[in-house]
């Protein structure tokens, strides 16, 4: 089988610089990007399997002069994944406007933009492809201290489901979320963004203390998670989601107990609104 081209976005560190390892080290091809990709350096890179590449999520020209280059080196790209992303910390109230929108700037627009991008490609090339999202447990449970964070990773699993819907099955544009639970990257040290104004109300949590206590003790293994990244991407029949780590297992295990709970509580009010002798269509 000829070597899958693959796309990664954020390689500097963490999963994309992981993943980056593991696709070279299967003996397939990889265009790793970064803002600032003269950084970048991978063992076993060569001109023949690699291409590094800069690509800002926030520029539309950089994801468009990124993918033109892929294209034009490797003639096509089988795997896409959405890593570049940050972590915003802090009470949604001690954060500032701007943090605010630079967190869905990154995670949300970049992400959408990059995915148009890649179904474009993969449609007009009929070559179909994976397109990777790298969500976050947070983008099924809401958890203390990342409310703008969680809520850029719901969007992506909403709008991500919703378009897996759009797809013609002959395009073979297949997407899968991934929701990473805590692992040992620099995510929660040198690449999280803290509240600017910190609110007095909330003299009872510390999001810089809580995160400092929490980097480098997490239960995940970048290496492997990166090794489970690559297993989703060369799947036959890849899931729409699959949550990465004992940690995020367990958290949305509770979640969906919780959930199901929930719904058949209150049953009877959610089923007591259709109008009199409404049918539903069969």
């Amino acid at each position: 089988m000829a070597p899958r081209v693959f796309l990664i976005t954020g390689t500097s560190t963490g999963f994309g610089s992981e993943l980056v390892k593991v696709v070279l080290r299967n003996g397939d091809y990889v265009v790793a990007t970064a803002r600032n990709s003269s950084k970048l350096s991978f063992e076993g890179a060569t001109t023949s399997n690699s291409l590094l590449v800069d690509l800002d999520v926030t520029s539309e020209s950089s994801i468009d002069e990124a993918f033109d280059a892929a294209i034009k080196k490797f003639k096509r790209v089988d795997v896409v994944v959405n890593n570049a992303g940050y972590g915003l910390a802090g009470e949604f109230e001690s954060l500032s406007d701007k943090q605010i929108r630079t967190q869905l700037e990154v995670n949300l627009f970049g992400l959408i933009n990059v995915t148009r991008k890649a179904m474009e490609i993969m449609r007009e090339l009929k070559t179909g492809g994976i397109i990777q999202q790298v969500t976050s447990v947070g983008g099924q449970v809401g958890v203390p201290n990342f409310s703008i964070y969680c809520a850029s990773k719901w969007a992506v699993e909403g709008f991500t489901e919703a378009v897996s819907k759009e797809v013609k099955p002959e395009w073979g544009i297949k997407f899968t979320l991934i929701e990473p639970g805590g692992f040992r990257t620099d995510w929660a040290g040198r690449s999280m963004d803290f509240g600017e104004n910190k609110n007095p109300a909330y003299d009872h949590m510390n999001a810089r203390e809580a995160m400092g206590k929490r980097h480098g003790t997490q239960a995940g293994d970048p290496a492997k998670a990166a090794n489970a990244f690559y297993d989703l991407a060369v799947m036959k029949d890849p899931p729409l989601r699959c949550c990465v780590g004992t940690d995020a297992f367990k958290m949305i295990n509770q979640k969906l107990e919780r959930y199901s709970d929930n719904l058949k509580r209150f049953e009877k009010l959610s089923n007591s609104t259709d109008v009199d002798g409404y049918q539903a269509p069969s």
